[in-house]
């Protein structure tokens, strides 16, 4: 796992064509251009931004040359608040690998320890119970219904959110 820069826009581009189909009922509806090089790499030049102005870390998650998922903090928070909400997607040739789980792991590890956070928060779609048991394997607890928080698949959709305190072991 590694912070996401410009050289991984071929890469990212070709693991979102990949799995378009299967990513499709859990994020946005994206433009076309989102799938080429270069909506990959307009987007990873905005992630950046924010990285650089510490409100988001955006990692990507490799096999080899190939990328097969992101997670991101984003949001950042700071001041009494030090908070950040994750996102993650693993290639559905790797789900159910545990390879979710570790990189997620890996992320509340740098949250607490490097970039000193308090809490990480996630919200799934209720459906969604692959997502949801990856958080509850970290000790994720469920906090509440958010109703049509996020506009996913084309419409506004409840999420269950989650957050992780992250005193204690990790």
């Amino acid at each position: 796992m590694e912070v996401m820069d410009a050289s991984h826009a071929d890469a990212l581009a070709a693991g979102y064509r990949r799995n378009r189909t299967y990513l499709a009922p859990w994020e946005p509806l994206r433009e076309e251009s989102f799938y080429s090089s270069d909506g990959q790499k307009a987007v990873i030049e905005a992630k950046l931004l924010l990285f650089r102005a510490g409100t988001e870390v955006p990692w990507v998650l490799a096999a080899g040359e190939r990328i097969i998922g992101t997670v991101t903090l984003a949001g950042i928070v700071r001041g009494p608040f030090q908070s950040a909400n994750l996102g993650y997607w693993i290639d559905g040739e790797y789900a159910g690998r545990g390879i979710g789980t570790a990189a997620v792991a890996a992320v509340l590890e740098a949250a607490r320890e490097r970039l000193g956070l308090h809490r990480v928060q996630a919200a799934t779609l209720p459906h969604n119970v692959p997502s949801q048991r990856i958080l509850e394997r970290l000790d994720f607890e469920r906090i509440g219904l958010a109703p049509r928080y996020l506009r996913i698949a084309g419409q506004w959709q409840d999420h269950v959110l989650f957050q992780r305190i992250l005193q204690g072991p990790l």
